[in-house]
Formats: C-alpha cells, sequence, structure tokens
C-alpha cells in the first residue's frame, strides 16, 4: 500500500506576497557527545535554532526539514566524534540549503550549558562549574557555492565590585579615622584595610568568529572572562577561600565597561593571529545589587579594528 499524495501547500502563492528574512525552528533540543583523545568526553544538551529565508513566491517552508537537517548532521557527528560545536552549526546550514532549495541564506545558532573544573582559591577543592557555550553559523549562496561564517564563544558568571561606591566608603572612612588619628597613621590604614562597596554578579560574553584553519578553545575564552572581572566565583567554597575571593574583589573593583575593555585586551594578546577581519563581539551585563536595574556594555568589531585601538593605546603608554 503506497502513501497517499497530500498537497504542497507551502508552495502555493501566499496572499501577501512579502519576502520574509527568517523562518524556521527554536528551541529543538539534542544529545551531544564529543569524545575527546585521553581527555574526558564533553557531554552537551544543545539547544538549536534554524532558519532560512523564504521568497514572497512561496508561502510557506518545508518546516519539517529544518529540524531534519539537524538531527541528520547530529548523527553523522556522533560517528565522526571529533567536532568542533560551530563547524557543527556550519554544516547544519549546509543541509539547510540543500534542504530548501529556494533559500538564498541560512542560518543556525546553538546553546548548551557546559561543565569546567576548577579548584576552590586556598583550599584547592575541586569544583564543578557551568558556564554557557555558544556557536553561530550562516550561509549564503554565491552562485554555485555557499559562504559560510562561523562563530564560537561563551557565557561565564564572575563577580564585580563597584569602583565608585568603594572610594566613596574610603573617603568618608578617612574622614572618621582623621578625627582621633594623624595623617600618617591614618594613610597606613586606608592601605591596610578593605572598604566595603556593593558587589554584582556579572555575566561576561565573548563571541569569535573562527576562520577557516583555525581552532578556538572555549576554555581559553572562559579563562579570559574570568580574569577581566574583579574576581572568579566557585560553586564550592569554604571560609578561607570566600576570604580570599571577598578581599580579592575589593583590591580589584571594576565597572562593567572595565571588565570589556579587559576582554578586548586580552582578546587582541591571544588571538591576534587571528584574519584582521575575523569578527569579535564583547559583553558584559552586572546585575545590580543597589539598583533595580542592570548594568550593560558592548564592544562589537572586527580584529583589525582591535588591534589597531591597542596598538594606538601601547604607543601612548611608552
Amino acid at each position: 500500500m503506497g502513501y497517499v499524495c497530500f498537497p504542497d501547500t507551502q508552495e502555493k502563492l501566499p496572499s501577501i506576497p512579502v519576502y520574509l528574512t527568517r523562518v524556521g525552528v527554536t528551541g529543538v533540543k539534542k544529545l551531544l557527545k564529543i569524545e575527546r583523545d585521553v581527555k574526558r568526553p564533553i557531554v552537551l544538551l544543545p539547544t538549536f535554532d534554524a532558519f532560512v529565508d523564504l521568497p514572497s513566491t512561496k508561502r510557506g517552508i518545508h518546516m519539517s526539514r529544518s529540524p531534519e537537517a539537524i538531527s541528520e548532521v547530529l548523527e553523522e557527528t556522533l560517528e565522526n566524534n571529533a567536532v568542533e560545536i560551530e563547524s557543527l552549526c556550519a554544516e547544519i546550514v549546509n543541509s539547510l540549503l540543500k534542504k530548501h532549495k529556494y533559500a538564498k541564506r541560512a542560518e543556525v545558532s546553538m546553546k548548551s550549558d557546559y561543565m569546567f573544573l576548577k579548584k576552590s582559591p586556598v583550599t584547592n577543592l575541586k569544583t564543578q562549574e557551568m558556564s554557557k557555550l555558544m556557536a553561530d553559523a550562516v550561509g549564503y549562496r554565491n552562485g554555485d557555492k555557499v559562504v559560510i561564517r562561523k562563530m564560537v564563544g561563551v557565557e561565564v558568571v564572575g563577580m564585580t565590585v563597584c569602583p565608585c561606591a568603594l572610594e566613596s566608603v574610603k573617603e568618608s572612612s578617612k574622614q572618621e579615622l582623621l578625627k582621633f588619628l594623624d595623617e600618617e597613621t591614618t594613610e597606613k590604614v586606608l592601605d591596610t584595610v578593605s572598604f566595603s562597596s556593593h558587589n554584582q554578579r556579572g555575566r561576561g560574553m565573548v563571541m569569535i568568529e573562527v576562520p577557516e584553519d583555525h581552532v578556538i578553545r572555549g576554555e581559553d575564552l572562559i579563562r579570559i572572562i574570568e580574569d577581566s572581572m574583579s574576581s572568579s566565583v566557585c560553586e564550592l567554597l569554604k571560609r578561607p577561600d570566600e576570604n580570599a575571593i571577598v578581599v580579592q574583589a575589593h583590591k580589584n573593583p571594576m565597572f562593567v565597561e572595565d571588565c570589556v575593555r579587559n576582554m578586548v585586551q586580552r582578546i587582541v594578546y591571544e588571538f591576534s593571529h587571528l584574519p584582521d577581519d575575523t569578527m569579535v563581539t564583547v559583553r558584559q551585563v552586572n546585575e545590580e545589587s543597589i539598583h533595580r536595574h542592570d548594568a550593560f556594555a558592548e564592544k562589537v568589531a572586527t580584529m583589525g579594528e582591535l588591534k589597531y585601538e591597542m596598538e594606538g593605546i601601547n604607543q601612548k603608554n611608552k
């Protein structure tokens, strides 16, 4: 018994023939296990969004082909084991354009929780830390070829201390100390003790385009983000660890703007070998503790633009 031949409603002319930029599926969850030599395998539960554009002559895309493309590429990945997540997204983009022949452009994004190991600062307790691992790929037809640009990134939670409040508290404390201490002793006290300020949970994010024949490791991006805040944080802390983190953070106060600039400097230092047209996005969101709003800062530029800015800064500092 054969299949019933159903009508292809998507191929009909829409009543309002308008071109659509992105049509597709969101929130497609899959299990992904990536084997690695010597090291433990990476197990992810990523969520995919996949889109293609739609010409004005078609009422709809063939929607089932998009999650189908994701599933097929992931099945191939399980057989091949070694793969970068941004390359995985690029393969899905290729598959989407093969399945949606009417589309000129396809886009895939992936997000997943990613666990990494670290040790607490004083007691050296092993702790599992969570971050967000992300990848994007965008492809478009260029004649008979498909041109794809892919990006990889991470988002990590850290801690920041407000420099403005810290300086205010320090100044008010100085005025109180001068009521019963001389100037020299007061300065010694100010240089010795830590002063309070309000803290924020910071969320740092870096996305970097990955050119062909280049590899960008998520672990390196995690380190860059953590090192750019007042302090990193740990899931498991004993009292000596807590003390070390609080003291360190208050010795290293940061505005949300400082965090982004710190990340930019570290990215240029570690990835200056990437081509000048490599796109870089750096973002920091500080969840305020004494305000109802959050603080936000971002830098979007090419690697060439970032290197040019940093070279100018280095010249001035000489």
